[in-house]
C-alpha cells in the first residue's frame, strides 16, 4: 500500500503565507534548500489543488529556482476546472472525487509515496478520510498576525499527533513530522498521562 504525507511550510502562528512577505518568508537558508532539493530527488508523486497547480506551474515555466526535480517527478491535480493538455510536464489531471481518487492510488502497492503540495481544502478532505499515514511541517519562527494568509488548520478536525522526526535547519527552522489520528472529539481527562 502506497504511503501519503501531507506536508506545510507554516509561519508559528499557522500561516501558509503572508501579504508583503517573500517566499519562505524570506528566511530559507542552503541547508533547508538543500534538504528540499534532495526530497524531489526521492521518488514519490505530488498531490495538489487547482490553486497550487496554477501557481507553482507558473514558477516551473518562467524557470524558477530549484523546480526542476519537482517537474520531473509524477504529479497529480485535482480540479473541475483544469483541462487537458495540462503544460506542467508529468501531470494528470483527476476531475473526480479525490478522497476516492487518493484511496485508489493507495490501494496499488507498487505505486510510489504521495506528498500533498500546499493545497489546504485536499489536504483537509484526506486527512478527515482517515488517508494521510505521516503529517510534516516546516515551521518558520516568524508572527504573521496582521499580514498573514490562509490560515491552515482551520476547519480541521481534532487530530492527535505523535512526533516520529524532528530537525532544524539553518539554526532557525524546525521540522516537524508526525503520524496523525483524526479524533471524534477531545480525548477525555481520564486518558491523558
Amino acid at each position: 500500500m502506497s504511503s501519503l504525507m501531507v506536508d506545510f511550510i507554516i509561519s508559528l502562528d499557522g500561516y501558509a503565507a503572508a501579504d508583503g512577505w517573500p517566499g519562505f518568508w524570506g528566511l530559507e537558508g542552503p541547508e533547508y534548500l538543500g534538504w528540499l532539493e534532495d526530497q524531489a530527488q526521492h521518488e514519490h508523486k505530488a498531490l495538489m489543488g487547482a490553486t497550487t497547480y496554477r501557481l507553482m506551474s507558473g514558477f516551473a515555466e518562467s524557470g524558477e529556482a530549484g523546480l526542476s526535480g519537482l517537474t520531473a517527478m509524477p504529479k497529480v491535480v485535482f480540479s473541475s476546472t483544469l483541462e487537458t493538455p495540462l503544460s506542467w510536464a508529468n501531470t494528470e489531471l483527476v476531475d473526480g472525487d479525490p478522497v476516492e481518487a487518493v484511496r485508489d492510488m493507495k490501494q496499488d502497492a507498487s505505486g510510489p509515496p504521495m506528498h500533498t503540495l500546499g493545497s489546504l481544502t485536499l489536504c483537509r478532505s484526506l486527512l478527515e478520510a482517515g488517508l494521510v499515514d505521516r503529517f510534516r511541517v516546516v515551521v518558520f519562527p516568524v508572527i504573521t498576525g496582521a499580514t498573514g494568509k490562509e490560515r491552515i488548520f482551520d476547519g480541521y478536525p481534532d487530530v492527535a499527533l505523535e512526533l516520529v522526526e524532528h530537525r532544524t535547519f539553518d539554526g532557525r527552522l524546525q521540522l516537524l513530522e508526525y503520524v496523525p489520528t483524526v479524533l471524534d472529539g477531545p480525548p477525555d481527562a481520564g486518558d491523558q498521562a
